[in-house]
């Protein structure tokens, strides 16, 4: 089997474009590559700047390229008898049939092969499938990327990888790709096919490398074989050791691993803080900024806690990276160093693991929306049970409408067969549920510590002593998770979940799997089914009306960038409803009524169907037909909740994005003071809560935390100790923070024509100063947008690239990646820019803040509070809106110095820090930059006096 690799530059993407330049390469069959052609092509047309910018050919170099005829001809001979493969390759396929054609060639007729999804299958988990990343993580040859000749060596090498990797698998994981794409008529299914049939002749292979079960290979042994840490010593391996004695055998072993490894100052401190606080049953609030090393200033305590007095030591993040950073870094840094064997356990919410018995069910059944797609996920699925030791989706990279697949096979509550289930053993949640409950601690999330406690303490192992990370978002996480939070595509999925169409969902299956069974009451039961499903259709639309009609009452935000979740938001309040809301109540009340006969319907047929059948496949169908009830009579009494609109203590609003209008819609229920609940659920009832994040104190105090958390009371009993760790940073050698003390103010969320021109032009200069390594943070969407075009053209000769989130698309995540690999540029950011992005060393010198963060005061949430607390006789300006900001503004400044040898500038163009009387919270609250204030044409020069200081101040 030869494989001939190939790859075209063109003009554009349309079939009316011309190549202009091609690559091929020619893998012979025992994997070598045997040639690479490579040649330009004369297009006969200009090629367009952009296309110049991204591949770097010119007009001059294919002026004298031979024309297409004659390229073909070198061409066509190659492409006798081989597989074709490209990287995306129906691009390049379209290419070539339309230039076989245009040359009078017959068109090609073999098989075809793309190395993008064939990327996926093998490696499910790699984060992209870009060819440049590709190479770059394999380590493969990629001299010039997006040169025809380049890419084709390039992807030949890729192909060669997945090929390895395929031969490498287990033979049933081999079988059953085959089997998964046999009826698609794919190249792909005749490629595995192949393969199966090679590796049938073998001898037999390594039984030993996996488990195998209901025809999937797995990488992990049953759960229940897995023992605790220490369950062959006898003794506790600390009885009689001191914590100091602990820590110096760690310190020791980290210097033996670490040369450079050196004790800081703050994270001793936090050491001791933490574990006095563990120790004496205290709670803490720890402010540690970065360089402090603060996960290791809880971890090393906590495992020390928990062993020694054999008592579990939870603890929460906030985001769902930094629970992978700890497992990922941490973790196995600490296996080295602890002394003795301890476990850490990352458990998150359930719908992050994979339900094999679903998994199976949709596989068997080829339970498929989106076929084509549907089939690449569930190959990648196969592929990957084959390597995951904990089947938690992060670990897969799911692109496109893979996200909803997973949604169909994720493991929940409601679905669960518990120990009846045949996959029971293997389960990759009651795994993590398993190694939770052996851990000495426990890794969790913020959310799935609230869900916890609503489920009455079900889900988590119990614990007496927790440590919250990012303790910044604890307030904002409460409050969703204790009120309500619907969006428009929660219903829907319930609804098409349960009928989608004749064909799709779980009540046709159920009606199929009733036709062609001899059960004497199925004829009643496909009636009710029928039934049923034309309520369901009816809900869907009257959901749908509904859903309009809320989005019909949304005006528009000024603030929120396209896309940004709330760009359209309305508050609602008890007493002043709008005048459409009887009409809504109506439609609600409609799908209240509605949705009660599906479910006592549904439910009654279940119970009496259980009663007369026991075989395992339709119990599986049953038992996710009777969870997707359970959801959607929640969502009934949640929709009935927010649209009855009578509790005080709660504020009410919707949110919804311009760019997918009703279909974005959110709606939320969120108590105002989430302060009482956070004590009873857990200030009082643990023996010990440490709270940390970088930003917790503002200016060197923590009261608005203790406000807002409920921790009074344990302030004014002594059981609430605070600590401000000092900065392992130099501030004053490390970081300059210069105010324009002349700069235009502005009023609102958008500039004035002079504002926005000396900004611009004031950006431009400080960027080309500090070479354009440059993150600007905006508070308004609209003002970024402004300011875009401008600097882009002052900034024109420079060679210094304008990259505008919500302008320049793609994630965050991309966006940052574009700004980190190119070598000058200013980025421009809003909301989502002031925290968690990490961008150390040389590729940020310089951070302009355009306004201080105060979040804008019309939002329902912000407005609700100030209202409880004029209600209070206090000042909601004090002591919301400044507090909160001063958290931002910190976050924000955060972003510039992430390590001991980084060293930069900080703009803040709001003359607010300097003029008004609350300016001194936000410059008192930072950690002792050098600052100064100046005419802002003295700015520059400034600037790069003391960038070219060498570092000494």
């Amino acid at each position: 089997m030869k494989f001939a690799v190939l790859d075209f530059e063109t003009t554009g993407n349309q079939s009316a474009d011309e190549i202009i330049q091609v690559g091929l390469a020619i893998i012979e069959e025992d994997g070598t590559i045997s040639k690479v052609y490579g040649s330009y092509v004369n297009p006969g047309i200009e090629i367009p700047p952009f296309i110049t910018g991204l591949t770097g050919i010119t007009n001059e170099d294919v002026a004298g390229a031979p024309a297409l005829e004659e390229m073909m001809m070198e061409l066509v001979p190659l492409l006798d008898d081989v597989v074709l493969v490209g990287h995306n390759v129906a691009f390049d396929f379209n290419f070539l049939q339309n230039a076989l054609d245009r040359c009078g060639y017959l068109p090609f007729s073999g098989r075809i092969m793309d190395t993008l999804d064939l990327l996926k299958i093998c490696f499910p988990s790699l984060t992209s499938y870009q060819l440049g990343m590709v190479t770059g993580h394999f380590g493969l040859q990629h001299d010039r990327p997006h040169q025809a000749d380049s890419d084709a060596l390039a992807t030949a090498y890729v192909l060669l990888k997945c090929l390895d990797e395929l031969n490498s698998l287990p033979l049933i994981t081999l079988q059953r790709l085959a089997e998964l794409f046999a009826d698609e008529d794919s190249d792909l299914g005749w490629y595995f096919d192949g393969l199966c049939q090679e590796k049938e002749r073998e001898p037999a292979q390594d039984l030993n490398s996996h488990t195998f079960y209901r025809q999937l290979a797995l990488k992990v042994e049953d759960w229940t074989e897995m023992a605790p840490p220490r369950d062959d010593v006898d003794d506790n391996p600390l009885k009689g050791v001191e914590f100091k004695e602990y820590l110096g055998e760690i310190e020791k072993r980290l210097r033996d691993i670490m040369p450079h490894y050196e004790e800081r100052e703050p994270q001793t401190i936090m050491f001791g803080a933490v574990m006095n606080a563990l120790d004496q049953d205290k709670h803490l609030l720890i402010e540690a900024g970065t360089g402090t090393g603060k996960s290791l200033g809880y971890l090393i305590p906590s495992i020390y806690q928990s062993v020694k007095q054999d008592q579990k030591v939870m603890v929460s993040t906030h985001t769902i990276n930094l629970q992978e950073q700890l497992r990922e870094r941490d973790i196995p840094l600490l296996t080295q160093v602890v002394p003795f064997p301890f476990k850490a356990a990352v458990f998150k919410g359930r719908q992050h693991y994979l339900c094999l018995r679903k998994f199976e069910h949709k596989i068997n059944r080829r339970d498929f929306i989106n076929p084509k797609e549907d089939t690449i996920t569930a190959a990648q699925m196969i592929v990957w049970l084959a390597q995951t030791e904990s089947g938690d989706d992060e670990e897969l990279s799911l692109g496109g409408r893979a996200g909803d697949f997973w949604e169909t096979v994720s493991s929940d509550s409601d679905s669960c067969l518990g120990r009846s289930c045949p996959w029971f053993r293997k389960c990759y949640y009651h795994r993590a549920k398993h190694e939770a409950g052996i851990a000495d601690v426990v890794i969790t999330n913020h959310s799935k510590l609230f869900t916890d406690v609503k489920a009455g303490h079900q889900l988590l192992p119990s614990y007496e002593r927790l440590v919250i990370d990012e303790a910044h978002h604890l307030e904002d996480v409460a409050g969703k998770h204790l009120g309500l939070h619907m969006k428009y595509f929660t219903v829907v999925h319930t609804l098409t979940r349960l009928y989608k169409d004749s064909r799709s969902g779980q009540l046709p299956a159920l009606r199929q799997l009733l036709h062609s069974s001899a059960f004497e009451r199925a004829g009643e039961w496909i009636a009710v089914i029928d039934r049923m499903s034309e309520d369901l259709v009816d809900v869907k639309e009257h959901w749908d009306k509904l859903s309009e009609m809320l989005f019909g009452l949304l005006p528009e935000r000024s603030d929120a960038a396209p896309g940004d979740g709330g760009q359209y938001t309305l508050r609602l309040q008890p007493g002043k409803k709008p005048k459409e809301w009887e009409t809504l109540a109506a439609i609600e009340n409609q799908i209240f009524v509605k949705v009660g006969e599906i479910v006592r319907k549904g439910e009654k047929m279940l119970a009496e169907y259980k009663e007369e059948q026991d075989d395992y496949g339709s119990d599986s169908l049953i038992t996710d037909l009777g969870g997707l009830l359970k959801d959607l009579s929640s969502e009934r009494e949640n929709l009935r909740f927010f649209m009855t609109l009578n509790d005080e203590t709660v504020v009410y609003w919707m949110e919804a994005s311009g760019q997918f209008r009703s279909k974005s819609l959110q709606l939320y229920a969120v108590p105002v003071d989430v302060s009482k609940q956070l004590k009873e659920l857990f200030f009082d009832k643990k023996k010990s809560v440490i709270l940390t994040s970088a930003t917790l104190s503002v200016d060197k105090s923590f009261q608005y935390m203790i406000d807002n958390l409920g921790l009074q009371e344990d302030q004014d009993s002594g059981r609430l100790v605070t600590v401000l760790l000092p900065s392992p940073f130099r501030y004053r050698d490390q970081a300059l923070l210069v105010i324009p003390r002349d700069f235009p103010s502005v009023k609102g969320s958008v500039g004035d024509a002079r504002f926005v021109e000396t900004l611009a032009r004031s950006l431009a200069d400080a960027a080309i100063a500090t070479h354009g390594r440059m993150l600007v943070l905006f508070t308004s969407y609209r003002m970024l947008r402004q300011v875009y075009e401008p600097l882009k053209e002052a900034l024109s000769l420079s060679d210094i690239a304008v990259i505008g989130q919500g302008v320049d698309s793609g994630s965050r995540t991309k966006l940052i990646r574009r700004f980190t690999d190119s070598s000058a540029s200013v980025l421009l950011g809003t909301s989502s820019f002031w925290e968690g992005v990490d961008i150390p060393g040389e590729a940020l010198t310089c951070l302009a803040i355009v306004r201080l963060p105060f979040q804008p005061p019309n939002h329902p949430l912000v407005e609700a509070k100030s209202e409880l607390l004029q209600r209070q006789k206090k000042n909601p300006f004090m002591k919301l809106s400044v507090p909160q900001a001063v958290i931002r503004f910190k976050q924000g400044f955060g972003r510039l110095v992430r390590t001991a040898n980084d060293r930069g500038i900080v703009i803040v163009y709001d003359t607010r820090v300097i003029e008004s009387y609350y300016g001194k919270y936000f410059l008192y609250s930072l950690p002792g930059p050098k600052m100064e204030h100046m005419q802002t044409d003295q700015m520059v020069p400034r600037i790069s006096e003391w960038l070219h200081q060498d570092g000494v101040s």
